[in-house]
């Protein structure tokens, strides 16, 4: 992946370079204990060592990397202590979203996830792991965004994307993915009814299911 600098905006192309490097981390591709060298990460993402180095900074104030000072620049990673919290939060957060949203959502929020649900039962049916998440990650952000609350969406999202790697250890369980869509289907059609107390509940029990899956895999 390269990011030419010429034409760029310098803020947009350090927000780049720092998307860049927290994906590899959330992601796996940075493990807990690499060493982020700015050199290489700069000729790899062909860009100079600054944006690198504020990106760094960056992902430090977010603990995803701790620096050693005149040393070394170590990555943190998401421990399963913070895959759990983030999880007992987001079971809280995501049912007041989705109570919030049922008073909000609109045709064209219900038309879109009618089309993740859709597309979600062809690739449950294929076993494509990477696109059910990619989907997933769809249809909770349609959710975030009909609560119409920028704290919430931003709070969610963040939190959404943090256990990308937990997600896809959940969705991989023998049976799973087609609970997940079920789950999904049933939330759906409770926000379509405008039942905010069901959406709540049953997106609750969602995470839950989530993170219980997410430890059978692992384990």
């Amino acid at each position: 992946m390269s990011y030419s600098t010429a034409g760029t905006d310098k803020a947009s192309l350090r927000g780049r370079v720092f998307n860049a490097i927290r994906e590899a981390i959330l992601d796996g591709s940075y493990q807990p204990g690499d060493v982020l060298r700015e050199s290489s990460i700069a000729n790899e993402l062909g860009v100079s060592r600054t944006p690198v180095r504020e990106a760094i900074r960056q992902l430090e104030l977010e603990g995803l990397v701790h620096s050693i000072p005149n040393k070394e620049t170590v990555v943190a990673g998401i421990t399963d202590e913070d895959v759990e919290d983030i999880y007992l939060i987001r079971s809280r957060l995501e049912g007041l979203a989705a109570r919030k949203a049922a008073t909000k959502i609109t045709d064209e929020d219900l038309r879109q996830m009618e089309e993740i649900l859709a597309l979600t039962a062809f690739y449950v049916e294929k076993n494509e792991f990477n696109q059910l998440k990619e989907l997933d990650h769809k249809f909770h952000d349609i959710i975030y965004n009909a609560t119409r609350s920028k704290t919430l969406n931003h709070i969610l999202s963040d939190f959404h994307h943090y256990v990308q790697k937990a997600r896809k250890a959940s969705i991989s369980t023998p049976g799973r993915a087609k609970e997940s869509w079920k789950e999904h289907e049933a939330i759906y059609l409770a926000l379509r009814d405008k039942d905010g107390e069901t959406a709540e509940k049953l997106i609750e029990q969602h995470i839950k299911n989530v993170e219980y899956n997410m430890h059978l895999n692992i384990d």
